[in-house]
């Protein structure tokens, strides 16, 4: 197989092979390497939160093309959203297409997290979004083509959330081969605000597209956009890897699950870290998968007043994921980790009370900002920790919990208990539930606060 090329700027380390592990005998694991991107002291000093996108290509290449398929994919989500509407009439349906590509990633992500760890991360990433670009465009095809139906819909969310399960924990795992782990947590938040810039722009040229050219276009650009990403990948070079251990015997696919589980479970900074995770993944999910009714009942406005409340929760992020490039080196992540915790649900509870479109969207702004911030902070601390051997398994017990758990199960229990209490009681209880869980968590967990 032919190895992956070394640019002049990114010079190769090859640490001395490990010897062979006899059959039988415990997987080994080697220690974290130092950073192959030493920071010069001006790069420690500068407050330019895109400077890590300036000295990594890799890096650069990846994001452009990654927030230009990810202002696709909101487009896809939006109008995705709207032709399950027209198809069906179905408030139920709708519900079910927006959610049915989540239970791949709960069901696959761990095993997923198995491969991530045994293959080249950039090469499965290439695949998987591949696959998205043969998904978006079947889209495009029958809905020009008007044969789409809610069946159709229905299998192409499946097969889109299949290739998710696999991708999401490779992309993520890879993020420290790109950047080094100096930059990794600024890489991190630049990566949200990737995110959070496209889910700002996406639905709005997504509804521009829809009144001027029609929803099948809408899947058109998104299928476009993944071409984006796959030249930047194409471009990326990594390099060559070298193995951790001598292939004297490889462990099971299960063995390996069992491993990473057991290093979540045993490792006391990554279970603190993964159970907050958890609680702000479940109880923090109502009040976007509720903002319609909230809107609509709550704050008594229409769609064009949903938008804006979405629109504010995404500028907030993006400002959160940028604060956070900026100066979050400068700063104890552990303490700014509880601080946004308490923010995040003290604001909440704030939003959960409002009954003015104003001041919902200045909390939601202020919501957005702190949401984005213990994310990033979180994944960082993660990944700072985690030994490469371990990094994409970890990543698939992440994004099992921050995509699986958050939208299988917490989508579903706000909906259930808000038809049983009312959108403002499960949005405030959720948030109640948050706060007292960050009190008792930094209280009982001091390698929570320090962590750096």
């Amino acid at each position: 197989m032919k190895q992956a090329l070394v640019t002049l700027d990114e010079p190769e380390c090859r640490p001395a092979p490990s010897p062979a592990r006899a059959p039988g005998a415990p997987r080994a694991v080697r220690p974290r390497p130092t950073s192959r991107y030493p920071l010069t002291p001006a790069d420690r000093r500068s407050l330019n939160p895109f400077r890590t996108l300036v000295r990594h290509r890799n890096f650069r290449l990846f994001w452009t093309g990654q927030t230009l398929s990810l202002i696709g994919t909101w487009m896809q989500v939006m109008a995705q959203g709207w032709l399950a509407l027209e198809l069906s009439n179905s408030p139920f349906l709708v519900g079910l297409v927006a959610s049915i590509g989540s239970l791949p990633i709960l069901i696959l992500s761990l095993p997923a997290g198995v491969l991530a760890d045994r293959v080249p991360k950039l090469r499965l990433v290439t695949v998987m979004q591949s696959a998205m670009l043969v998904e978006a465009t079947a889209l495009w095809l029958l809905t020009w083509t008007h044969h789409v139906t809610i069946g159709w819909l229905l299998v192409l969310a499946t097969v889109n959330g299949i290739s998710s399960a696999f991708e999401i924990p490779a992309r993520q795992a890879m993020m420290v081969e790109l950047v080094g782990r100096d930059d990794l947590h600024d890489a991190i938040a630049l990566n949200s605000s990737g995110f959070n810039l496209a889910r700002v722009v996406g639905p709005a040229v997504g509804a521009a597209v829809i009144a001027t050219a029609g929803i099948a276009w809408c899947f058109a650009l998104n299928a476009a956009s993944y071409l984006a990403v796959l030249a930047g990948l194409a471009l990326i070079r990594l390099p060559a890897p070298t193995p951790d251990l001598a292939p004297a015997a490889t462990p099971s696919a299960i063995a390996e699950m069992l491993e990473g589980l057991a290093y979540v479970r045993e490792t006391p900074d990554v279970s603190a870290l993964m159970r907050l995770t958890t609680v702000f993944s479940i109880f923090g999910i109502p009040y976007i998968v509720l903002m319609p009714v909230v809107a609509r009942d709550l704050l008594h406005t229409g769609a064009g007043g949903y938008g804006v409340l979405l629109a504010c929760v995404g500028i907030g992020g993006l400002s959160g994921a940028l604060f956070l490039a900026s100066v979050g080196r400068r700063l104890r992540r552990g303490r700014l980790l509880r601080a946004s915790c308490n923010a995040y649900a003290l604001l909440l509870v704030l939003f959960a009370l409002s009954r003015s479109e104003l001041l919902a969207g200045a909390l939601l702004l202020g919501a957005g900002f702190a949401m984005i911030l213990n994310g990033a902070l979180a994944n960082g601390l993660l990944q700072s920790v985690v030994p490469d051997a371990l990094r994409g398994r970890l990543m698939a017990a992440y994004s099992f919990v921050v995509v699986g758990l958050a939208q299988v199960v917490g989508a579903f229990v706000a909906g259930s208990v808000a038809n049983a209490v009312g959108v403002d009681w499960t949005i405030g209880g959720a948030a109640v539930i948050m706060l007292l869980y960050t009190r008792w968590a930094f209280g009982r967990s001091p390698e929570l606060r320090r962590m750096r």
